[in-house]
């Protein structure tokens, strides 16, 4: 690599799915880390979701993105629309000629490495961020075989991991047999100072906060089942506010219905996060699965005091002096325990123990550290592939 290359400005190419959740506030933020350290940056995903959040972040971008946001269609399984979409990145990225085609999730991995498959003396380097993706998309099962043979077939065409999180790269490990052959490095997820500031709960309404997907990974039906739990058996109703959207609200909602809790659910939409944690005292994440999610991350550096399942890479965030605070995944009756002593913990305890998780994520998981170690992965692949 020559001096030129080490410092010149690079053309970077994000692909994904879905403006939607942690990959999308992941991509966000690498993306306008890279524009601030002055890169020209693109961003290349569906146009069928997100809404009109992501309408508006997309309008904020614009005059900062130098090659543009391009939306297409895709689905979020294997589909007729994928040959569409495959050759729309295609002819973006010869029209762009990106330095960096930095492919996120299992989509956005496959959309960006199948042309490097078949181009070994490409002027550009592929990098890869999983986020979960394939890797934890229902293990053993036959797609997920499936999936794992896709990912083999890409590791060839893929310059740089860059795993989010200790657990996805054990998963990549586990699944594919090894670690990958090429390139990889794990840069954590990271948060802004901004995001330390303490939240304010003076004017909290309610008791409990879900915040994320509505779907089934996120085991939104465990706790629903914990406060039917609650209720039945201590007689206690503390109000739940559900921020969040997905394929299985409809069902949820009716579940509340059915379990005799639906006075204590308030259902709303995706909103930003900080307003949403003002409104509770304590936040409940009931997953199955997850990575190294963005939304522990965020509650964890405002002081919120939480509940968790002890899945994926949250137990990377909690470290070793609180991750005996986690709980096993699908138990609704270690949740409604979980539940109970939070509500009896006095105030003071509860926020203290949060300001001490607080501490540790302030040390770890920084938002300039994983923009710089993102842009060091892209630098060390160029200079492998002798790209000047």
């Amino acid at each position: 690599m020559t001096d030129n290359l080490a410092a010149r400005p690079l053309k970077i190419l994000h692909v994904f799915r879905a403006p939607l959740g942690g990959l999308f506030r992941h991509v966000l933020d690498v993306a306008r880390g890279q524009v601030e350290r002055g890169h020209n940056v693109g961003i290349f995903c569906d146009s069928s979701t997100g809404g009109a959040r992501a309408d508006a972040v997309f309008r904020e971008l614009a005059g900062r993105l130098a090659l543009g946001v391009t939306r297409v269609p895709m689905s979020r399984y294997p589909n007729a629309t994928d040959l569409k979409a495959q050759f729309s990145e295609i002819s973006l990225r010869r029209r762009l000629a990106p330095d960096v085609v930095h492919c996120h999730g299992s989509k956005g991995g496959v959309y960006g490495r199948i042309p490097a498959l078949f181009s070994p003396g490409r002027r550009y380097v592929t990098a890869y961020t999983p986020h979960g993706g394939s890797f934890n998309y229902k293990p053993g099962g036959v797609e997920h075989k499936v999936y794992m043979s896709v990912e083999r077939l890409l590791e060839g065409a893929t310059d740089m991991f860059l795993f989010e999180s200790r657990f996805i790269a054990g998963r990549f490990e586990a699944h594919i047999g090894h670690l990958p052959r090429t390139d990889h490095r794990i840069v954590l997820n990271g948060v802004s100072d901004a995001e330390f500031e303490p939240i304010d709960h003076e004017a909290a309404e309610f008791d409990l906060l879900y915040l994320g997907e509505l779907r089934s990974a996120k085991g939104v039906d465990t706790l629903i089942d914990a406060l039917a739990l609650l209720r039945r058996r201590d007689g206690l109703t503390p109000r739940i506010l559900i921020v969040g959207s997905g394929p299985d609200e409809s069902e949820l909602k009716q579940m509340t219905r059915e379990r005799g809790i639906a006075d204590q659910c308030a259902f709303e939409p995706p909103a930003p996060i900080r307003k949403a944690l003002a409104r509770a005292r304590a936040m409940v994440i009931p997953s199955r699965a997850e990575s190294l999610p963005y939304v522990i991350l965020e509650a964890a550096a405002a002081a919120q005091p939480l509940i968790s399942t002890d899945v994926g890479g949250i137990g990377e965030i909690y470290g070793p002096n609180h991750r005996q605070r986690l709980i096993p995944a699908d138990d609704p009756a270690i949740l409604a325990g979980a539940i109970r002593a939070m509500l009896e913990t006095p105030g003071p305890e509860r926020l203290a123990q949060a300001a001490d998780l607080a501490g540790h994520v302030r040390q770890n998981f920084r938002l300039d550290d994983m923009v710089d170690g993102v842009i060091a992965g892209y630098r060390d692949a160029l200079k492998t592939r002798g790209i000047v």
